[in-house]
């Protein structure tokens, strides 16, 4: 009788084994952590512009001073701005002449007007054909200051030769230029000089 009830014991148990959840092995296995990466979105190179600076010194008695700042837009243009002071009211041509001197007192060292394509002197957006050294008037007032900003297309800061203004020298002149008479617009005396360099 007693090994009757163990079977049946042992047979319970066994049915009871069967009939619950399966046992399933316990996973243990962690997934490895993934990092969070940071991607930065690329910053935009500045350009580097080059500038140039040409500091004004009277001439012919004058007693014109000043300053000129240049910078290269690329593609062929350049800003400047022009400031004087000490200057006679009224109107005063203004160009760049070939040679980086300004030694001369009458500032006649500096040469002629730049013109490396060998052309007549004429007024920039107006005429056909003009001097690369040919810019504009600068207009002073009664207290002898004068300020000229404008942007000049077929300059360069250190490019091609037939471009470049480093070492070339900007010119004021005691009168008006007519952009007419040749070679230089009749525009007097030259009264101020800076020769233009690379900052």
């Amino acid at each position: 009788m007693k090994n009757l009830k163990m079977h049946f014991l042992v047979g319970s148990f066994a049915l009871l084994a069967a009939c619950g959840p399966a046992n399933k092995e316990e996973d243990t296995t962690e997934e490895p952590e993934v990092a969070a990466v940071e991607t930065e979105e690329p910053v935009a190179e500045e350009k580097v512009l080059n500038t140039a600076k040409a500091t004004i010194s009277s001439a012919s008695g004058s007693t014109l001073t000043g300053e000129a700042t240049f910078t290269d837009l690329g593609e062929g243009d350049v800003t400047f701005k022009l400031t004087v002071e000490g200057a006679t009211p009224g109107e005063h041509a203004l160009h760049l002449h070939e040679k980086g001197d300004c030694s001369a007192p009458d500032a006649t060292s500096a040469g002629g007007h730049w013109n490396p394509a060998g052309v007549k002197h004429g007024k920039r957006a107006v005429d056909h054909l003009y001097h690369a050294g040919d810019i504009a008037n600068l207009e002073v007032g009664e207290d002898g200051k004068g300020v000229l900003t404008a942007t000049i297309s077929g300059w360069s800061i250190g490019g091609a030769d037939s471009t470049n203004i480093i070492n070339k020298a900007i010119i004021i002149h005691a009168d008006a230029d007519d952009f007419t008479s040749q070679p230089s617009g009749a525009a007097g005396k030259r009264v101020g000089c800076g020769v233009i360099q690379k900052n």
